[in-house]
């Protein structure tokens, strides 16, 4: 199915827009057509797109320990701020996945934290348990 056809000025638009390294996901937003359409016409065109993307893609192929672990009022707040984010209008899928991990993350977080707080009172009775042990023996030997 073809869309209306592209005006000269449109066609000038990209040409300028691809020459100031404009990505194509900023010149289909800009000029209100699809990636994939703003493709098309570049390769019809015999163009060539410099840059991919403006966004600068992060991996965590090393991760950086936290001296302490987030409280969980830290990570209800980090919930928070990512469900805020998600009622801006227009968010790219990028972002919304990437809200949506966060959010994901927090929760996973919460109860992960919460069975080690669990854990670390347990530990710390029965330590508590063993120096009385300990103590009573010492008395009576």
């Amino acid at each position: 199915m073809k869309g209306k056809p592209w005006t000269a000025e449109e066609e000038k638009q990209l040409k300028e827009m691809l020459l100031a390294d404009k990505s194509v996901r900023v010149i289909a937003k800009a000029m209100g057509k699809t990636r994939d359409c703003i493709r098309k016409k570049i390769a019809r065109l015999g163009l060539e797109v410099v840059v991919q993307s403006e966004s600068q893609r992060t991996t965590t192929t090393s991760l950086q320990l936290p001296s302490e672990l987030p409280s969980v009022e830290e990570a209800l707040k980090t919930l928070s701020a990512a469900l805020k984010a998600l009622e801006t209008p227009g968010l790219e899928q990028a972002e919304t996945l990437r809200l949506r991990s966060i959010i994901q993350g927090v929760k996973i977080y919460k109860e992960l934290f919460l069975e080690y707080v669990d854990i670390r009172g347990f530990e710390a009775e029965v330590l508590e348990l063993r120096r009385k042990l300990d103590s009573e023996r010492g008395k009576k030997g």
